[in-house]
C-alpha cells in the first residue's frame, strides 16, 4: 500500500496514463491486422484437377462441341462422399459410359483415378489470387498452409523475447517497478513526470528521494536483491501461480488463433466472419469488465473459459449446412475468448509481485505465443480427421477452466510487491480460513 499512497499524490489515472494507454493501442491497431492477413492472402478457393478435355484452350478439345461444361465436369472429375466434384483426383480416362445414367449415381470406387498431375483449377469468384493458388497449397501439398501460418507465429514468439530486450522503451517505465527493482532516483523522474502531466506539479516538486525512501523503506530494502527469472519458482505459492496463469494464458491464445485463423474451416464467408469477430471484441471487453467487478476472477475465468471450449466443441458437430449456427457459436467462441484473456491478464497482474512482474509477464507471453503458434499446426491433423483439432483446441479451453479455481482471488486487494507479500498472504489466508473453520466448530 506504500507505493499507492505514492501513485494516489501524483494522480492515479490521469492524462499521463491515457495516453501511455492510447499509444499501445495505436501499437497494436498496427500490428494486429497483419496477424489476419492469411484469412485472405492464403484463402483456399474451390479447386479441381485441370483436365485436356475440359480446360484445353483450343477447339479441338471438345470434338463435337456440343457437350456442356457440367457434362464434361461429370466424365473427368469423380465425386465424393457429399456427391460433389473431388478437389485431389480425376478419373485416368474420359468415362463416357456416365453420359448414360440419368440421376443415377454409380459406384466408382472401381474407376482409375489419378492425382491432379497437370494441375489444378481454381474458383476465383470471391479471390483472384491467394498464396495458395499462386503456388497450388492443396491436396497433398496442403500442410504447407499450416506451417507458414505456424512459421509466422514462431516468428511473433520469437520476436517477443528478442524484442523485448532489444526495445528503446520508447513508453515510461513503470515507477512502481523500478522503485522495487532498486532504482529509486529514477522511478521518481517518472512519479514527476506522471504528476506534471496529470495538471499536479506542486504534489511531483513535493516528491524528494527522502520522502520516497521513507514511503517505500521496506521495498527498497527488499529490493537490495536483484530478481531473475529463477525467482518465479524458488517459493511454492509464486510457482503454482506462474504455472497455471501460463498453462491458462496457452489454452486461451491456442483457442483464440485457431479460430481466428481458419475462418474458412468454420464457414465459407471469410468477410462476414472477420467483420462480426472484430466488432464484438468491444462489448465482449465491457462484458469482461462487468464480470471482473462483479463475479471476481476466479468465477469469471472459468465462466468464459467453459463457454469457450464448450462453443468450439459445439462447432465441430454442427453441419457446414447449418451456417447461422456456425456463425452464432464461432462468434460466441471469439468473444468469451476475449472476456477470459482480459480476465487473465487481471488475475496475472494481481498474483504476481511487482518486483518480479516484468519477468513474469515475459514468461506467460512465451506461454501464450507458443498456443498462437501450435494453433495452425494443428491443422495438419486435419489429415486423420476434420474434427480433431477443434476437440484439442475446445478440450484444452475446458481443462484450463478447471485450473483457474486452484489459483487465489485477487479482486479488492492490495498488489503484492515482494515474493515475501505472496507467501505470507496465502499463508494468512490460510489461517484465516483454519480459524474460521474452528469458529465454526465450536459453535455446534
Amino acid at each position: 500500500m506504500a507505493f499507492q499512497d505514492l501513485l494516489d499524490q501524483v494522480g492515479g489515472l490521469g492524462r499521463f496514463q491515457i495516453l501511455q494507454m492510447v499509444f499501445l493501442c495505436i501499437s497494436s491497431l498496427i500490428v494486429y491486422p497483419h496477424i489476419l492477413l492469411e484469412n485472405f492472402t492464403a484463402a483456399v478457393p474451390g479447386h479441381r484437377c485441370w483436365v485436356h478435355i475440359l480446360d484445353n484452350d483450343t477447339d479441338s478439345a471438345n470434338g463435337t462441341g456440343t457437350l456442356s461444361e457440367d457434362t464434361l465436369l461429370r466424365i473427368s472429375i469423380p465425386l465424393d462422399s457429399n456427391l460433389r466434384p473431388e478437389k485431389c483426383r480425376r478419373f485416368l480416362l474420359p468415362q463416357w459410359q456416365l453420359l448414360h445414367l440419368n440421376g443415377t449415381f454409380p459406384n466408382m470406387s472401381d474407376l482409375d483415378t489419378e492425382p491432379c498431375v497437370d494441375g489444378w483449377v481454381y474458383d476465383q469468384s470471391s479471390f483472384s489470387s491467394t498464396v495458395v493458388t499462386e503456388w497450388d497449397l492443396v491436396c497433398e501439398s496442403q500442410s504447407l498452409k499450416s506451417m507458414a501460418k505456424f512459421l509466422f507465429m514462431a516468428g511473433m514468439l520469437v520476436g517477443s523475447i528478442i524484442y523485448g530486450h532489444l526495445s528503446d522503451r520508447w513508453l515510461a517505465e513503470s515507477a512502481r517497478w523500478l522503485m522495487i527493482t532498486n532504482k529509486p532516483e529514477e522511478g521518481l523522474k517518472e512519479l514527476r513526470k506522471a504528476a506534471h502531466k496529470n495538471g499536479r506539479k506542486n504534489a511531483g516538486d513535493a516528491l524528494t528521494m527522502e520522502v520516497v525512501r521513507s514511503i517505500l523503506q521496506e521495498e527498497l530494502e527488499a529490493a537490495q536483491t536483484k530478481p531473475s527469472v529463477f525467482d518465479l519458482f524458488r517459493t511454492p505459492n509464486l510457482r503454482k501461480s506462474v504455472c497455471l496463469l501460463s498453462f491458462v494464458r496457452f489454452a486461451n491464445f491456442m483457442s483464440f488463433f485457431g479460430l481466428i485463423l481458419h475462418l474458412q474451416y468454420i464457414g465459407s464467408n471469410v468477410f462476414l466472419f472477420q467483420v462480426l469477430f472484430g466488432a464484438v471484441n468491444l462489448p465482449a471487453n465491457y462484458v469482461a469488465f462487468l464480470a471482473l467487478n462483479h463475479l471476481g476472477r476466479q468465477v469469471s475465468q472459468t465462466l468464459f473459459m467453459f463457454l469457450l471450449g464448450v462453443s468450439i466443441l459445439a462447432i465441430t458437430f454442427v453441419p457446414q449446412e447449418i451456417q447461422t449456427l456456425r456463425v452464432a457459436l464461432s462468434t460466441l467462441g471469439i468473444a468469451v475468448s476475449s472476456m477470459a484473456l482480459m480476465c487473465s491478464f487481471a488475475h496475472g497482474n494481481e498474483l504476481v509481485p511487482t518486483i518480479v512482474r516484468v519477468t513474469a509477464s515475459g514468461f506467460m507471453g512465451i506461454a501464450s505465443n507458443i498456443g498462437a503458434a501450435l494453433a495452425p499446426l494443428l491443422m495438419i491433423l486435419t489429415v486423420y480427421s476434420p474434427h480433431l483439432p477443434w476437440i484439442i483446441y475446445g478440450v484444452c479451453s475446458i481443462l484450463a477452466g478447471l485450473v483457474v479455481p486452484l489459483l487465489p482471488e485477487t479482486r479488492n486487494k492490495p498488489l503484492p510487491d515482494s515474493i515475501q507479500d505472496v507467501e505470507k498472504e496465502r499463508k494468512g489466508s490460510r489461517k484465516a480460513k483454519q480459524e474460521d473453520t474452528s469458529i465454526k466448530v465450536t459453535q455446534f
